[in-house]
């Protein structure tokens, strides 16, 4: 996350950001479970990140 945003922005999208097809921010992602990976290409798809962070 910080390569894609920053490591100010990073924490703050991880916290407080709701990311639509998790239907959860990435904090409670983690929290519930959910694997980095499809957490991680969630955030790729919600905010257009280049290819070359995916």
């Amino acid at each position: 996350m910080e390569r894609g945003f920053g490591p100010s922005y990073a924490r703050s999208v991880a916290a407080d950001y709701r990311i639509s097809a998790l239907g959860a921010t990435v904090d409670e992602a983690l929290e519930r479970g959910d694997s980095a990976k499809s957490i991680w290409r969630a955030v790729c798809e919600e905010f257009n990140l280049a290819a070359s962070l995916r």
